[in-house]
């Protein structure tokens, strides 16, 4: 299974931006999907993850602003994102995770550089 991430762009302080994860196959294939970023000499962190029973968890920084959601006859998840602020500017990736015999597999789509100017 592959994962394309595509949506990012320049945008406003303010503004809105939504990204899209699609994936190659059944996305419910996946027992934990998410999306991370990173931003100029930071580690990749969590944003957002949806976990196969639909629970959802959000990074302290994003919550209130962003959310995560699928579309399973799409096959895609999603990420809207209000409010953004320079604070946001990242590449963002897509995660989605499989049971392994021991312990998971990570899929991740190739990123999609988000920038909000101020």
């Amino acid at each position: 299974v592959q994962l394309q991430a595509s949506g990012g762009g320049l945008v406003q302080a303010g503004g809105s931006l939504r990204l899209s994860c699609a994936a190659s196959g059944s996305i419910i294939s996946f027992n934990a999907l998410g999306w991370y970023r990173q931003a100029p000499g930071k580690r990749r962190e969590l944003v957002a993850g949806i976990a196969s029973g639909g629970k959802k968890n959000y990074a302290d920084s994003v919550k209130g602003r962003f959310t995560i959601s699928t579309d399973n006859a799409k096959n895609t998840m999603y990420l809207l994102m209000n409010s953004l602020n320079a604070e946001d500017t990242a590449v963002y990736y897509c995660n989605g995770q499989t049971p392994a015999l021991y312990g998971v597999n990570d899929y991740w789509g190739q990123g999609t550089l988000v920038t909000v100017s101020s």
